[in-house]
């Protein structure tokens, strides 16, 4: 099925919601106007309570609407034109061993310190988890676990969770087995032992630039070098440049972010997937996808991930749910298709077991469907965050800025007019109570010193705009 024939059935809503949003920015519907009630609009388009929810949700998500208790759903002021997306990168096409330790460690020793807001996370705030139900299942899971827990777990791990990992991947379009998965202590755990599993010191890696930067501290610990690939902010890493780094034999293998990339937060296109799933195989170089974003989408559907396209086994698929749901629970896993083996050793050699306790919970979470109205509240949130970024950026950064314009994950980047230092900038702003991440420590390379990434992940109120309106005002004195 090819994706053009994906994005068309089943979305009326978003046709119904880009209607109204039409009307609302050429002025016919104005701010202040009450839109149709949810009954008027399934009787006007012959659809369900659901289908019109979603549609005003979209647009709820899009900034441009609001919903009032017991009075319906009001047109707000229209938004400012979004920033303009950033530059494509062009890193250096050399492999290198870059040190980014000291200036990782000043951006995140300050993390925790009271009165510093942490733009500089990509995580959820804790108020926008379901603690109390989490809280619940921790009790159950004692009470029905061997030994309450504290004992060993097999080393694929808790078969309930794996078995309900693999009902998920419904989601991506994949098939999968419960026997094919190994569960993990977080997803960068699932990362380092899909490395060990297929590189050994000295080799070279092929990896996204800008990438997360404990993706590179992990390469770095590992004794691999990494070559950077070039990166389009909308659909991802550069094919052309993929597959000229795999056919000279110049790495061992790859590991992408295909789906919300960190810190750029772009999504490659279906086909895109596809074809990297081919250039892989044809070339027998490993691909390991990070795809920890890949649940918390804004369009109608979650993407399809590398592994939906995986036929033989080439794809070494690692999620998690600390991006999710708990973070501190450290539940991981990963798919490591024909590199099944030496990922079950690397896991017995280096752990043994993972947590007995923290699986059950996540297990029974996925099982019961939480998990999936868990998501839709976070989906919510997080798109209408991300539209008051944008909105904020928009108004209060500097003439020039430009910024990503994320369809999912918790992450913005933002990319500032030459020559803005964002390091310099991040210790003037830390001094005034702001923790943001720059853009020096997504790269070995000496590249992004102008960009910064924010998290939008957070409880958006007047405290927290007000933040971003002082470092804007940070941001343009340094012009």
């Amino acid at each position: 099925m090819n994706n053009g024939n994906r994005q068309k059935p089943g979305f009326t809503y978003l046709r119904i919601a880009r209607i109204i949003q039409h009307q609302i920015m050429d002025g016919t519907l104005r701010p202040g106007d009450r839109l149709l009630s949810l009954r008027t609009v399934c009787q006007e388009y012959g659809i369900s309570q659901n289908t019109a929810r979603s549609a005003y949700y979209y647009l709820e998500g899009k900034g441009l609407v609001e919903a009032r208790p017991q009075s319906g759903y009001f047109v707000l002021h229209p938004l400012r034109p979004l920033p303009s997306l950033p530059h494509p990168t062009t890193p250096s096409p050399t492999a290198c061993e870059g040190d980014s330790d000291v200036l990782v460690g000043q951006v995140y020793g300050t993390l925790g310190e009271p009165g510093c807001l942490p733009l500089s996370l990509a995580t959820p705030a804790v108020e926008l988890l379901p603690i109390a139900r989490l809280n619940k299942g921790l009790a159950q899971a004692t009470r029905s676990l061997s030994g309450s827990g504290v004992t060993y777990e097999r080393v694929e791990g808790n078969e309930q969770l794996r078995r309900q990992i693999a009902r998920w991947a419904f989601t991506m379009e994949c098939s999968l087995a419960a026997n094919e998965v190994i569960t993990t202590s977080g997803c960068l755990n699932a990362l380092s032992y899909c490395l060990m599993a297929v590189a050994a010191r000295g080799d070279t890696i092929a990896m996204e630039s800008p990438v997360s930067f404990g993706m590179l501290r992990l390469a770095q610990a590992l004794g691999l070098r990494v070559l950077e690939l070039p990166m389009h902010p909308q659909t991802g890493v550069d094919l052309d440049a993929y597959e000229t780094a795999l056919r000279e034999g110049r790495v061992r293998a790859s590991l992408l972010i295909p789906n919300f990339s960190n810190p750029l937060g772009s999504c490659m296109p279906d086909g895109h997937k596809r074809e990297a799933v081919l250039l892989a195989e044809r070339y027998g170089v490993p691909l390991i996808e990070n795809d920890i974003n890949g649940d918390v989408y804004f369009g109608a559907q979650r993407p399809r991930s590398c592994k939906t396209y995986d036929t033989s086994g080439i794809v070494l698929w690692c999620g998690s749910v600390s991006k999710t749901l708990a973070p501190g629970y450290r539940v991981g896993w990963v798919v490591p298709g024909r590199f099944h083996e030496q990922v079950l050793r690397m896991k017995l050699y280096h752990s043994i077991s993972t947590v007995p306790l923290t699986e059950e919970v996540v297990a029974r979470f996925l099982e019961n469907g939480r998990y999936e109205n868990h998501l839709r509240k976070l989906r919510r949130v997080l798109h209408a965050n991300q539209t008051n970024f944008a909105r904020a950026i928009a108004g209060q950064f500097p003439d020039g800025t430009r910024a990503s314009h994320p369809q999912g994950g918790f992450v913005q980047w933002v990319e500032l007019p030459r020559p803005i230092d964002t390091l310099a900038l991040y210790h003037r702003a830390l001094a005034r109570g702001i923790s943001f991440a720059p853009g020096r420590i997504f790269t070995l390379q000496n590249q992004y010193s102008n960009c910064l990434r924010l998290n939008y992940g957070l409880v958006w109120n007047e405290e927290l705009e007000n933040i971003l309106l002082r470092l804007g005002q940070l941001a343009r004195s340094r012009v």
